[in-house]
């Protein structure tokens, strides 16, 4: 039996150490936020935070996390910066279908976490590889510059 510390609070998971640690999220623990894409980590649909750090769920072996502080979207709102950046998401009208959106917030979450005055550079050097097939990449940059301009208020 393995323990991750979800959201906050230490969670026993009871599944093979091998199974990606999305699969766990969704199928065992009811985190259904985030989201499957492709599988072998080139979308980003399905990016959470480990110790901080955003990361790619499909290709992360449960056991590679566990003792590990792991947060979804779903906690995204009880985290300061999170907060800040679902609402700039909202002024900034960046979901078209919504898919991708968990994993696009989850990876500017992380990048303003590092950097609270990110360049264009530093946006899409965080955000390259989180694909949005309704193609909002230009509201998605607004939606974090504005995060950032909220964060240094």
């Amino acid at each position: 039996m393995l323990e991750l510390k979800l959201n906050g609070k230490t969670v026993p998971v009871d599944a093979d150490p091998n199974t990606p640690l999305l699969w766990v999220l969704r199928d065992h623990l009811g985190m259904t936020g985030t989201k499957f894409g492709c599988g072998v980590a080139a979308c980003g649909a399905c990016t959470v935070h480990l110790n901080g750090n955003a990361v790619r769920s499909c290709s992360l072996p449960v056991s590679a996390a566990a003792g590990s502080e792991v947060m979804t979207i779903e906690a995204a709102a009880a985290d300061r910066v999170g907060h800040v950046v679902q609402q700039a998401w909202i002024r900034n009208d960046v979901v078209q279908c919504g898919y991708c959106q968990s994993g696009q917030i989850m990876a500017a979450i992380g990048l303003l976490k590092s950097k609270r005055h990110p360049t264009d550079a530093d946006i899409d050097a965080a955000m390259s590889g989180n694909l949005c097939r309704c193609g909002t990449y230009g509201r998605i940059r607004a939606a974090i510059k504005d995060a950032a301009r909220t964060l240094a208020a």
